[in-house]
This record gives structure tokens, C-alpha cells and sequence, in this order.
């Protein structure tokens, strides 16, 4: 009897799997045999990012004859996001360090962006702090005027600390040269041709904006950079030494319901005809056209922003075989063991995690306590004693880690934290180092 029953069981099964396979089926060749119409906002017209995006915009439908696409010209990030969570656009471009909605899937990096601050080149403005109660060309919205927002908080400054000049980037850059404003703000690419026709007319200069690797730490979005000497004239050069800066991705990402295949299709295009996409941006643009060197799949190591869209997954994963086909005879008996033992190992495995990111967690924390110690230390020789301190902290958590009491994810985490503690370290002690010998040299 008990026989006939679990035969009865498995007959049911297989006839309901069997009809979901064929509806699953048809729902798939309907859905490939229809024209996918979406929309993508890309920024300015005249930005990189729209550039860019005109350009994989002709390429896709080139090969795709069932994508078209249609794009649309925006106020920037914040304005891309918001289009994208109400389902008014199904393809955005977007700082990474700006939040998106819980609608928001990535695509790809599309490349890098900088954190540009300009200033007149006889003014007497040296720092980033320097800025409190001066007026920036920036307008006061979309994802540039948040970084800048964040940069200030860092520094211990407010947006009410500021006066902000143009509602354009356009506008902004016209009251800079004119003079109405004390600095510009910019996340841009490097060579950037709007920034570098400010750059030539040689009436401006670079401010330098520091502590990246610190302000990484409550904004992991961040990536500490350089503007390097001579990038926008070489002779003489402008800037005219290697200046510390911020950078972001700038990133290609879709709503969570846009269709699977159409991404794809666009994720295939963009890493896999870089060369003919390149073909479509006017040779005069030369800037926008070295981006493309720099496409490529996010890092799913860092863990930060939306998650991959399915799309674009698939087309990365494309050389894996499934685990359903590669197990297909087996299926059947694996799935009964999971459901066997499984329980016991998910709460073994849930305890050993928590334990493993507790033991984690306090080697976090005191690299960051000694992080703070270091951004006050007023010696070199108490920054030597606290480097001392966190490499004796590294050496016990590896200790940990041989000893299973850490797990490889936990301890990279710690890791990140570490060197990111290490280099405030570091960094600290070369302004101390040079405020000794700038001292040395003045007194008598």
C-alpha cells in the first residue's frame, strides 16, 4: 500500500513539473519572438555616459533586430534612478556611490569617474576645508552635488556651510568663469573636455581632496585616485604634481523586470564589441572613446550596490554548464538526502558563521579604534606604535584564520578594513613628516 501511494506521489510530480516545463517553455518563445522596446537614461547630452550610450544603443539593434531602444536625455543619476523605480525606464547610467532603489540591477562598469575641485589659480583657497562659507559652481541636486555633500561631511562640513552657484553644470561653469563662484565641483572622467577647456584657459587650478581610503569606510563606493601630473596640458604640466581624489564607477544598470534576454543581449554587445562601438563615437572624441577600455563586469568581491541583473549573470556565466545538466541522472537522489540532512547542516553552518564574524567583527573593531587614534596621533613616534598594533592584530587573526575560528570571507572583510587603516596610518604620518620638515626649514 505504502508502495502504491508514493507511486501516486511521484506520478503527480512528474506530471506537474512536466506542465511547468512546457508552460515555462512557451512563456520563453513567446517572450523571444516579441520586439523588447526600453528606455534608457543616460544624463546629458553632451556627458560621456549619453555618448556612450548612443553609441551600444546603435550596436545592440544592429545585432538584435528584437531590442530597440530608445534614449533619453536626463538631469544626471538622481533623476536616472528615480525614472528607473517607477518603471519609466527600464536602462539607466548612475554614479555608483549614489543609492538606488530596491528595483535597480547592475549591468556592467562602464568606467571610472573623478572628483574634480576647481579654483581660480590666484586664489588663496589650499584645502578642502578651506571651502566653509564660499560659494561652488555645482548645482544643488542630482549625484554630483551628493558626493560633494559626502566629501563635506567628512571633513566635519554642512550643505548649509556652502552657497551654490548654477542650475546647470553649464550655468555653474559660466558663473566660475566669470568669477561669481569660488570653486567648481565635478565628477568627471579625466580629460574631461569641458574641464579642460577650463583647464587651458589657464586661469584655474586643482585643489587636491584627501583621506580617500577614510572616507571608504562609510562610503565603500569610494576608491581613493589621483589626477595625474600633466593630465589635461603637458607642458607646462597641469596639474602640476599628482594630486589625491576620489573616483566612483560610473555604471550601466536595468530595473529588476526588464527582460532577461534584451539584457543579454546588451551585456554581449558591450563586452563583446567594444571595437564597433568604438566605430560609432566621432573620432574627435577621443576621450570618450578610451573608456571602453575600461567595460567591465562588477566586482562581485566587494559585495556593494544592487545585485546582478539575471541577464547579464547569464551571459557572464555562459561557459557554466548548469547544475541540472551536469547532474541530471542524479537530480533525483540528491534532492532527497538535501531534504534529509539538510536542517542539521544549515544550523551547524549558521552557527560557525556567526561565531566565525563575531571573533570577525572584534578584530574590526579594534583596527578601526586604532584608525581614529591615528587621524589625532600628533608624533611619529605614537604612529609607529599604533602600526605596531595593527600588524600584531594581523598576525593573530591569521592565526585565527589557520585555526578555522575565521572564515576566508570574514577575515577578507577584516582585511579591507585593515589596509584601509594602514594607509590613514601611512598617510598621517607623511603629513606630520612634512609639517616637521616645513617647520625645520623656517625656523632660525
Amino acid at each position: 500500500m505504502l508502495k502504491l501511494e508514493l507511486n501516486r506521489v511521484v506520478a503527480v510530480a512528474l506530471i506537474i513539473v512536466t506542465v511547468s516545463a512546457l508552460a515555462g517553455l512557451a512563456a520563453i518563445l513567446w517572450q523571444g519572438s516579441r520586439t523588447q522596446h526600453l528606455t534608457l537614461v543616460a544624463g546629458a547630452a553632451t556627458g560621456e555616459s549619453y555618448i556612450l550610450a548612443d553609441a551600444l544603443k546603435q550596436v545592440v539593434e544592429r545585432h538584435n533586430p528584437r531590442i530597440r531602444i530608445t534614449l533619453v536625455e536626463t538631469g544626471g543619476t538622481v533623476e536616472n534612478l528615480r525614472l528607473l523605480e517607477e518603471g519609466r525606464a527600464q536602462l539607466a547610467t548612475a554614479q555608483a556611490d549614489v543609492v538606488a532603489g530596491p528595483e535597480c540591477r547592475i549591468i556592467a562598469v562602464l568606467y571610472d569617474d573623478t572628483f574634480q575641485l576647481l579654483v581660480p589659480r590666484d586664489s588663496h583657497l589650499q584645502n578642502f576645508t578651506d571651502l566653509r562659507g564660499k560659494s561652488i559652481a555645482l548645482a544643488p541636486s542630482g549625484g554630483q552635488f551628493q558626493s560633494f555633500l559626502r566629501v563635506a561631511e567628512h571633513f566635519g562640513l554642512h550643505e548649509a556651510d556652502f552657497r551654490f552657484i548654477g542650475a546647470t553644470d553649464a550655468a555653474a561653469d559660466e558663473a566660475f568663469l566669470q568669477g561669481r563662484a569660488d570653486a567648481a565641483f565635478r565628477v568627471r572622467t579625466l580629460g574631461n573636455p569641458a574641464i579642460q577647456r577650463l583647464m587651458q584657459s589657464g586661469r584655474v587650478r586643482f585643489l587636491p581632496i584627501e583621506h580617500a581610503a577614510a572616507m571608504k569606510i562609510k562610503y565603500p563606493a569610494f576608491d581613493p585616485s589621483v589626477i595625474p601630473q600633466g593630465a589635461y596640458l603637458g607642458n607646462p604640466p597641469v596639474p602640476a604634481q599628482d594630486l589625491p581624489t576620489v573616483a566612483v564607477n560610473r555604471t550601466l544598470v536595468a530595473r529588476e523586470t526588464a527582460n532577461e534576454t534584451a539584457v543579454r543581449g546588451i551585456t554581449q554587445v558591450l563586452m563583446e564589441r567594444r571595437e564597433e562601438i568604438m566605430q560609432q563615437i566621432p573620432e574627435r572624441m577621443t576621450e570618450v572613446r578610451s573608456l571602453l577600455g575600461q567595460v567591465r563586469r562588477p566586482s562581485a568581491e566587494r559585495g556593494l550596490g544592487p545585485p546582478a541583473h539575471p541577464g547579464a549573470t547569464s551571459f557572464y556565466d555562459k561557459d557554466k554548464p548548469s547544475f541540472l545538466q551536469a547532474n541530471a541522472d542524479f537530480v533525483g537522489l540528491i534532492m532527497t538526502a538535501a531534504v534529509m540532512i539538510g536542517s542539521w547542516v544549515w544550523e551547524f553552518k549558521r552557527w560557525m558563521q556567526k561565531k566565525q564574524k563575531t571573533a570577525a567583527d572584534q578584530y574590526s573593531n579594534r583596527v578601526v579604534a586604532l584608525m581614529g587614534t591615528a587621524e589625532e596621533a600628533d608624533t611619529v613616534a605614537r604612529l609607529h606604535d599604533i602600526w605596531r598594533e595593527l600588524l600584531a592584530i594581523l598576525t593573530q587573526a591569521v592565526y585565527d584564520l589557520d585555526a578555522d575560528k575565521l572564515s576566508e570571507e570574514s577575515f577578507a572583510s577584516f582585511r579591507s578594513i585593515l589596509n584601509i587603516a594602514l594607509d590613514v596610518t601611512k598617510e598621517r604620518r607623511a603629513i606630520l613628516v612634512a609639517a616637521h620638515t616645513a617647520a625645520g626649514v623656517v625656523s632660525p
